[in-house]
């Protein structure tokens, strides 16, 4: 059965007001295949019975239940590898040579889904940083139960399986039953929140690089606007912003530059690009 207009258009304002989403019509099998567990879950005869009863009723906690369940997470470890490698190879050495004084680095992962980016920058971070340096990750999502998978660092052999090096898993996890777990000398470094980008975020200390990848293909202009102008608050003056590949801050924020790192290419703010850098687009 398909969802009736009414209640697709109840949950796509749902999810645009709390999650900036836009979800557009012909979405609607989409929203009833996300929400048929939600509904079982809640003891509901179907979807269109949890959308009444929470219409007459609204439950806080069914609605973010609701959030959760057509928020995006599709995630890996390493995922696109280049941002890696270009951390790795040109960045790290560039943070390295100005945070002498400090000798700490902090990371945003800023849509960390169930933890596979931060758990791979901290992997990146464990072998590439010199001896007597510290970091910090920060990870946030929207969805309240990847926050959950994220703490709890444990993952299944189909997940481990999505781009993880036999090598690191051997040294980085530990066994969980018939699953793997982060092991605490990796899970130390790594902390998580909930946050919503679209909204104002709370006081952090600024990040030297923040990872914001597939995120803003989901929101229009105006929101991915928002979402950049609020990443840049929290961006150190000479930090790095990583965006998706199909992502780009041209034409919606000007404060942002992009230039080339390794073999993709990063953003940064136009205050920290010396004259001579190359850039792109």
């Amino acid at each position: 059965m398909t969802l009736s207009q009414q209640d697709f258009s109840f949950v796509a304002g749902l999810v645009r007001r709390e999650a900036s989403i836009v979800l557009a019509p012909g979405k609607e099998y989409l929203v009833e295949a996300r929400l048929i567990p939600v509904a079982r879950q809640v003891g509901a005869a179907s979807v269109t019975e949890f959308l009444a009863n929470i219409q007459r009723r609204p439950d806080p906690t069914h609605q973010r239940m609701i959030i959760d369940a057509l928020t995006t997470n599709e995630t890996s470890w390493f995922r696109d590898r280049e941002p890696f490698t270009a951390l790795t190879e040109q960045i790290l050495p560039d943070l390295i040579s100005s945070r002498a004084t400090s000798r700490k680095l902090r990371f945003w992962s800023a849509a960390c889904s169930s933890g596979q980016e931060p758990y791979s920058l901290a992997i990146t971070l464990q072998q590439a940083m010199p001896a007597g340096w510290n970091y910090e990750i920060v990870g946030s999502d929207i969805s309240t139960e990847m926050i959950k998978r994220a703490e709890a660092g444990e993952y299944s052999q189909v997940e481990i399986n999505r781009g993880l090096p036999a090598a690191q898993l051997v040294h980085y996890f530990e066994r969980a039953g018939a699953h793997w777990r982060i092991a605490p000398s990796l899970r130390r470094n790594v902390s998580f929140t909930r946050l919503n980008l679209c909204a104002p975020l709370p006081p952090m200390p600024p990040f030297d690089v923040v990872f914001l990848r597939n995120v803003l293909i989901y929101f229009d202009v105006d929101t991915k606007r928002t979402v950049l102008r609020n990443i840049g608050r929290m961006l150190r003056p000479d930090g790095w912003l990583f965006l998706g590949a199909a992502e780009t801050t041209i034409g919606i924020d000007d404060n942002y530059e992009r230039v080339v790192a390794g073999r993709t290419s990063a953003y940064r703010l136009k205050s920290a690009v010396p004259a001579g850098t190359a850039r792109k687009g």
